[in-house]
Protein backbone atom coordinates (compact mmCIF):
# COMPACT_ATOMS: atom_id res chain seq x y z
CA UNK A 1 0.00 0.00 0.00
CA UNK A 2 1.59 3.37 -1.27
CA UNK A 3 1.98 6.28 1.93
CA UNK A 4 0.18 8.78 2.48
CA UNK A 5 1.70 12.10 1.99
CA UNK A 6 1.16 15.90 2.09
CA UNK A 7 3.36 18.54 1.52
CA UNK A 8 3.14 21.52 4.08
CA UNK A 9 3.60 24.84 3.61
CA UNK A 10 4.32 27.71 6.48
CA UNK A 11 5.21 31.26 6.89
CA UNK A 12 8.15 30.17 9.41
CA UNK A 13 8.97 33.72 9.28
CA UNK A 14 6.71 34.08 12.26
CA UNK A 15 7.79 31.70 15.05
CA UNK A 16 4.67 31.18 16.60
CA UNK A 17 3.46 29.71 13.04
CA UNK A 18 7.12 27.99 13.17
CA UNK A 19 5.89 25.82 16.52
CA UNK A 20 2.42 25.33 14.83
CA UNK A 21 3.54 23.57 12.00
CA UNK A 22 6.07 21.74 14.20
CA UNK A 23 2.69 20.62 16.18
CA UNK A 24 0.62 20.17 12.61
CA UNK A 25 3.08 18.08 11.30
CA UNK A 26 4.04 15.67 14.49
CA UNK A 27 -0.30 14.94 14.67
CA UNK A 28 0.20 13.80 10.72
CA UNK A 29 2.89 11.39 11.39
CA UNK A 30 1.39 9.99 14.18
CA UNK A 31 -1.73 9.36 11.95
CA UNK A 32 1.17 7.63 9.45
CA UNK A 33 0.72 9.96 7.19
CA UNK A 34 4.22 11.24 5.81
CA UNK A 35 4.62 15.19 5.75
CA UNK A 36 7.03 17.00 3.52
CA UNK A 37 8.17 20.65 3.35
CA UNK A 38 10.20 22.99 1.50
CA UNK A 39 14.08 22.26 2.77
CA UNK A 40 14.50 25.25 4.60
CA UNK A 41 11.17 25.55 6.43
CA UNK A 42 11.49 22.12 7.11
CA UNK A 43 14.68 23.20 8.39
CA UNK A 44 13.18 25.74 10.50
CA UNK A 45 10.30 23.53 11.91
CA UNK A 46 12.62 20.88 12.58
CA UNK A 47 14.36 23.71 14.80
CA UNK A 48 11.53 24.93 16.76
CA UNK A 49 10.04 21.89 17.84
CA UNK A 50 11.07 17.83 18.39
CA UNK A 51 9.32 16.36 15.45
CA UNK A 52 11.59 14.16 13.45
CA UNK A 53 11.20 12.96 9.46
CA UNK A 54 9.95 15.73 7.93
CA UNK A 55 10.91 14.95 4.48
CA UNK A 56 12.67 18.24 2.67
CA UNK A 57 11.23 18.93 -0.54
CA UNK A 58 11.73 20.71 -3.92
CA UNK A 59 9.07 23.04 -4.97
CA UNK A 60 7.81 20.54 -7.57
CA UNK A 61 7.04 18.53 -3.77
CA UNK A 62 3.39 19.23 -4.24
CA UNK A 63 3.04 16.28 -7.34
CA UNK A 64 2.87 13.26 -5.97
CA UNK A 65 1.26 14.61 -2.49
CA UNK A 66 -2.52 14.01 -1.37
CA UNK A 67 -3.27 17.65 0.12
CA UNK A 68 -1.13 21.00 0.06
CA UNK A 69 -1.54 21.67 4.03
CA UNK A 70 -0.83 25.63 4.39
CA UNK A 71 -0.43 27.32 7.32
CA UNK A 72 -0.69 31.07 7.18
CA UNK A 73 -2.69 34.00 5.77
CA UNK A 74 -3.89 34.55 2.35
CA UNK A 75 -0.15 35.64 1.47
CA UNK A 76 1.29 31.86 2.23
CA UNK A 77 -2.04 30.45 0.60
CA UNK A 78 -1.31 31.73 -2.55
CA UNK A 79 2.64 31.30 -2.70
CA UNK A 80 1.51 27.44 -2.06
CA UNK A 81 -0.89 28.41 -5.16
CA UNK A 82 2.02 28.58 -7.39
CA UNK A 83 3.18 25.06 -6.29
CA UNK A 84 -0.23 22.76 -5.91
CA UNK A 85 -1.97 24.04 -9.51
CA UNK A 86 0.42 23.05 -11.71
CA UNK A 87 0.34 19.41 -10.11
CA UNK A 88 -3.66 19.14 -9.81
CA UNK A 89 -3.26 19.29 -5.51
CA UNK A 90 -6.04 20.02 -3.68
CA UNK A 91 -5.29 22.69 -1.05
CA UNK A 92 -5.97 22.78 2.50
CA UNK A 93 -5.81 26.62 4.78
CA UNK A 94 -5.41 27.34 8.21
CA UNK A 95 -5.70 30.72 9.02
CA UNK A 96 -2.88 32.30 10.96
CA UNK A 97 -2.95 35.44 9.15
CA UNK A 98 -5.35 38.75 9.62
CA UNK A 99 -8.59 38.12 7.37
CA UNK A 100 -7.73 34.72 5.54
CA UNK A 101 -10.44 34.65 3.00
CA UNK A 102 -8.58 31.48 1.17
CA UNK A 103 -8.06 29.80 4.85
CA UNK A 104 -10.72 26.83 4.94
CA UNK A 105 -10.02 26.57 9.11
CA UNK A 106 -9.35 28.15 12.47
CA UNK A 107 -6.33 27.13 14.11
CA UNK A 108 -8.43 26.12 16.91
CA UNK A 109 -9.90 23.05 14.77
CA UNK A 110 -6.41 21.60 14.06
CA UNK A 111 -7.04 18.22 15.61
CA UNK A 112 -10.44 18.06 13.61
CA UNK A 113 -8.97 18.91 10.78
CA UNK A 114 -6.28 16.08 10.81
CA UNK A 115 -8.96 13.65 11.83
CA UNK A 116 -11.13 14.16 8.87
CA UNK A 117 -7.58 14.43 6.58
CA UNK A 118 -6.84 10.77 8.06
CA UNK A 119 -10.19 9.92 7.65
CA UNK A 120 -10.57 11.39 4.20
CA UNK A 121 -13.40 13.11 5.40
CA UNK A 122 -13.26 16.14 2.92
CA UNK A 123 -14.93 16.88 -0.26
CA UNK A 124 -12.90 19.28 -3.19
CA UNK A 125 -14.23 22.71 -4.95
CA UNK A 126 -12.74 23.75 -7.81
CA UNK A 127 -11.88 27.60 -8.15
CA UNK A 128 -11.61 29.43 -11.72
CA UNK A 129 -8.48 31.00 -12.34
CA UNK A 130 -7.82 34.15 -14.83
CA UNK A 131 -5.25 34.33 -17.69
CA UNK A 132 -3.63 36.83 -19.19
CA UNK A 133 -1.48 37.42 -22.09
CA UNK A 134 0.68 40.13 -23.59
CA UNK A 135 1.16 41.10 -26.88
CA UNK A 136 3.38 43.40 -28.46
CA UNK A 137 3.44 44.32 -32.45
CA UNK A 138 0.28 42.08 -32.79
CA UNK A 139 2.71 38.92 -31.54
CA UNK A 140 2.31 37.03 -27.94
CA UNK A 141 5.61 38.23 -25.72
CA UNK A 142 4.31 36.72 -21.88
CA UNK A 143 1.26 35.15 -20.47
CA UNK A 144 0.79 34.99 -16.41
CA UNK A 145 -2.14 33.47 -14.48
CA UNK A 146 -3.87 34.69 -10.41
CA UNK A 147 -6.23 33.26 -8.50
CA UNK A 148 -7.83 36.12 -7.32
CA UNK A 149 -6.74 38.94 -10.32
CA UNK A 150 -4.86 40.14 -12.77
CA UNK A 151 -4.30 44.06 -12.15
CA UNK A 152 -3.14 45.93 -15.41
CA UNK A 153 -0.90 48.84 -12.87
CA UNK A 154 0.81 52.52 -14.01
CA UNK A 155 4.37 52.29 -13.33
CA UNK A 156 4.85 56.20 -13.75
CA UNK A 157 3.22 57.67 -10.46
CA UNK A 158 2.87 61.19 -11.73
CA UNK A 159 0.66 59.93 -14.69
CA UNK A 160 -2.40 58.17 -15.44
CA UNK A 161 -2.64 54.92 -17.55
CA UNK A 162 -4.34 55.64 -21.22
CA UNK A 163 -6.40 52.19 -22.02
CA UNK A 164 -9.19 51.23 -23.87
CA UNK A 165 -11.26 48.33 -22.77
CA UNK A 166 -13.05 45.85 -25.12
CA UNK A 167 -14.92 42.62 -24.35
CA UNK A 168 -15.36 40.04 -26.97
CA UNK A 169 -13.47 42.55 -29.67
CA UNK A 170 -16.04 44.82 -29.20
CA UNK A 171 -15.07 48.18 -27.90
CA UNK A 172 -16.38 49.29 -24.41
CA UNK A 173 -14.33 52.13 -21.80
CA UNK A 174 -11.82 54.69 -22.98
CA UNK A 175 -10.46 56.24 -20.02
CA UNK A 176 -6.72 57.19 -17.72
CA UNK A 177 -6.88 55.48 -14.35
CA UNK A 178 -4.34 54.30 -11.85
CA UNK A 179 -5.23 50.99 -13.45
CA UNK A 180 -7.70 47.80 -14.51
CA UNK A 181 -8.14 44.61 -12.39
CA UNK A 182 -10.04 41.27 -14.15
CA UNK A 183 -10.65 39.61 -11.11
CA UNK A 184 -12.13 35.97 -10.26
CA UNK A 185 -14.84 35.42 -7.96
CA UNK A 186 -12.24 34.29 -5.22
CA UNK A 187 -10.47 37.23 -5.94
CA UNK A 188 -13.55 39.41 -5.18
CA UNK A 189 -13.33 39.53 -1.56
CA UNK A 190 -9.47 40.35 -2.18
CA UNK A 191 -7.97 43.63 -4.52
CA UNK A 192 -11.25 43.84 -6.19
CA UNK A 193 -13.32 44.58 -2.92
CA UNK A 194 -11.25 47.12 -2.12
CA UNK A 195 -11.89 49.15 -5.09
CA UNK A 196 -15.22 48.96 -4.79
CA UNK A 197 -16.35 46.24 -6.57
CA UNK A 198 -19.08 43.38 -5.87
CA UNK A 199 -18.28 40.13 -3.99
CA UNK A 200 -19.37 36.78 -5.91
CA UNK A 201 -19.88 33.72 -4.68
CA UNK A 202 -17.35 31.37 -5.37
CA UNK A 203 -19.47 29.23 -7.49
CA UNK A 204 -20.58 31.70 -9.79
CA UNK A 205 -19.23 31.46 -13.22
CA UNK A 206 -17.81 34.33 -14.29
CA UNK A 207 -15.45 37.24 -13.37
CA UNK A 208 -14.86 40.86 -12.58
CA UNK A 209 -13.81 44.02 -13.98
CA UNK A 210 -12.96 46.84 -11.75
CA UNK A 211 -11.52 50.25 -12.88
CA UNK A 212 -9.15 51.99 -10.12
CA UNK A 213 -9.73 55.28 -9.81
CA UNK A 214 -10.41 55.88 -13.20
CA UNK A 215 -11.16 59.34 -14.46
CA UNK A 216 -14.69 59.00 -16.38
CA UNK A 217 -18.47 59.32 -16.07
CA UNK A 218 -18.84 55.81 -16.10
CA UNK A 219 -16.01 53.61 -14.25
CA UNK A 220 -18.30 50.81 -12.75
CA UNK A 221 -17.23 47.26 -12.20
CA UNK A 222 -18.57 44.75 -14.54
CA UNK A 223 -19.51 41.36 -14.11
CA UNK A 224 -18.46 39.55 -17.58
CA UNK A 225 -19.40 35.98 -18.83
CA UNK A 226 -16.92 33.30 -18.29
CA UNK A 227 -16.58 32.79 -22.26
CA UNK A 228 -15.69 36.29 -22.82
CA UNK A 229 -12.48 37.75 -23.73
CA UNK A 230 -11.06 41.17 -22.18
CA UNK A 231 -9.44 43.52 -24.02
CA UNK A 232 -6.78 45.99 -22.60
CA UNK A 233 -5.17 48.39 -25.51
CA UNK A 234 -2.20 51.08 -24.13
CA UNK A 235 -1.76 53.53 -27.11
CA UNK A 236 1.49 53.36 -28.67
CA UNK A 237 1.87 57.68 -27.32
CA UNK A 238 1.09 56.31 -23.89
CA UNK A 239 2.77 55.17 -21.03
CA UNK A 240 4.37 51.96 -19.69
CA UNK A 241 2.48 49.51 -17.33
CA UNK A 242 2.57 46.41 -15.81
CA UNK A 243 1.17 43.40 -14.96
CA UNK A 244 0.52 41.95 -11.72
CA UNK A 245 -1.23 38.85 -10.67
CA UNK A 246 -2.08 37.93 -7.11
CA UNK A 247 0.33 40.36 -5.97
CA UNK A 248 3.18 38.17 -6.67
CA UNK A 249 3.92 38.22 -10.19
CA UNK A 250 4.91 41.09 -12.62
CA UNK A 251 4.89 41.14 -16.30
CA UNK A 252 5.89 44.60 -17.68
CA UNK A 253 3.49 46.03 -20.55
CA UNK A 254 5.06 48.48 -22.67
CA UNK A 255 3.35 51.66 -24.63
CA UNK A 256 1.15 50.13 -27.64
CA UNK A 257 0.75 46.78 -26.27
CA UNK A 258 -2.47 44.87 -26.07
CA UNK A 259 -3.34 42.53 -22.75
CA UNK A 260 -5.47 39.68 -23.17
CA UNK A 261 -7.77 38.54 -20.52
CA UNK A 262 -9.83 35.57 -20.16
CA UNK A 263 -10.59 32.46 -17.88
CA UNK A 264 -7.95 30.16 -17.03
CA UNK A 265 -7.56 26.72 -18.49
CA UNK A 266 -6.67 25.39 -15.07
CA UNK A 267 -8.46 25.47 -11.50
CA UNK A 268 -7.25 25.48 -8.61
CA UNK A 269 -8.22 22.73 -6.04
CA UNK A 270 -9.51 23.87 -2.39
CA UNK A 271 -10.91 21.46 0.26
CA UNK A 272 -13.75 21.82 1.77
CA UNK A 273 -14.55 20.64 5.06
CA UNK A 274 -17.97 20.08 6.93
CA UNK A 275 -21.05 22.25 6.36
CA UNK A 276 -19.39 24.65 4.43
CA UNK A 277 -20.75 27.83 3.77
CA UNK A 278 -19.92 31.23 2.06
CA UNK A 279 -22.49 33.45 3.96
CA UNK A 280 -21.24 32.19 7.29
CA UNK A 281 -18.12 33.33 6.48
CA UNK A 282 -18.95 36.49 4.90
CA UNK A 283 -20.56 37.51 8.45
CA UNK A 284 -17.86 35.88 10.13
CA UNK A 285 -15.02 37.40 8.42
CA UNK A 286 -16.53 41.50 8.10
CA UNK A 287 -18.41 40.70 11.54
CA UNK A 288 -21.28 41.64 9.77
CA UNK A 289 -24.78 43.05 11.42
CA UNK A 290 -26.82 40.02 11.21
CA UNK A 291 -29.31 40.78 14.41
CA UNK A 292 -31.87 43.44 14.20
CA UNK A 293 -32.81 46.04 16.90
CA UNK A 294 -35.80 43.47 17.55
CA UNK A 295 -33.66 40.87 17.98
CA UNK A 296 -31.41 42.87 20.56
CA UNK A 297 -34.03 43.97 22.50
CA UNK A 298 -35.43 40.21 23.20
CA UNK A 299 -37.94 40.31 20.19
CA UNK A 300 -37.88 38.23 17.50
CA UNK A 301 -36.79 40.02 13.59
CA UNK A 302 -39.51 40.20 11.24
CA UNK A 303 -39.19 37.97 8.04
Amino acid sequence: MTARSVLLVAHTARPALTVFAARTAAMLQEAGVQVRMLAAEAAAVAAAGTVEGIVPAPAEAAAGSELVIVLGGDGTFLRAVEMARPAGVPMLGVNLGHVGFLAEIEPNALADTVRAIVQRQYEVDERVTVEAQVLVGGGPTAAAWALNEVSLERTNRERMLEISVAVDDRPLLRFGCDGLLCATPTGSTAYAFSMGGPILWPTVDAFLVVPNAAHALFARPLVVAPGSVVSIDLPESGHDGVLSCDGRRSVPVPAGARVLVRRGSQPVRIVRLGDWSFTDRLVSKFALPVHGFRQAAGGRDAP
